[in-house]
């Protein structure tokens, strides 16, 4: 997004403040966002110092955070949700040939409505359409590379989704989901 000071800041930004329970050597950080180290320690030392992250040092190693009790913290954390979180991720990642509906439902879809509870440790997705089952594992590996959590897949053909006769559809249908077909950002 062009609000963010470049790409790698946003990058930073996103893993650092969408997994807010972990913290992450500089090294670790500028491998899994494949940023160069030294543009990697510009951006965490302009965000540390604008308090939007917290750094420690162990040893050699420089630890970084998120520091939730900034009040820019929460809104920050919803614009990346959308613009880098799963919502976004997900639907890149499943825009297959023959895919009618990708949902995301469980957990991450909860929070994502607004239900109290702990973050979500994966996201579970369902993806509707007559496809290729490598495929769709496929692009669940590389959504989970992307989002650095376990990405579910569960696959349905069009006439399974709309059997009502299936507990599985039947549990869906009846939770909070969040549809991501194409890269659409629609809700349901």
């Amino acid at each position: 997004m062009p609000i963010f000071r470049s790409q790698h800041q946003a990058a930073l930004l996103a893993w650092l403040l969408l997994h807010p329970d972990h913290e992450y050597t500089l090294t670790e950080l500028a491998k899994r966002l494949v940023v160069p180290l030294t543009t990697l320690q510009r951006e965490a030392q302009r965000l540390v110092g604008a308090g939007i992250l917290q750094d420690r040092t162990l040893g050699r190693a420089r630890l970084l955070r998120a520091n939730l009790s900034n009040r820019t913290a929460a809104p920050l954390t919803q614009l990346l949700e959308v613009t880098f979180g799963p919502e976004t991720v997900v639907g890149e990642e499943f825009d297959l040939t023959n895919v009618e509906q990708v949902l995301i439902y469980g957990s991450w879809a909860e929070r994502y409505h607004g239900t109290p509870g702990s973050p979500p440790n994966d996201v579970d997705v369902l993806v509707v359409g007559n496809l290729d089952r490598a495929d769709v594992y496929d692009a669940a590996d590389r959504a989970q590379v992307r989002l650095g959590m376990q990405v579910n897949p569960v696959i349905r053909t069009p006439e399974q989704w709309a059997n009502d006769a299936d507990s599985l559809v039947l549990q869906i249908k009846a939770s909070p989901m969040v549809d991501v077909t194409a890269q659409s950002g629609g809700e349901s």
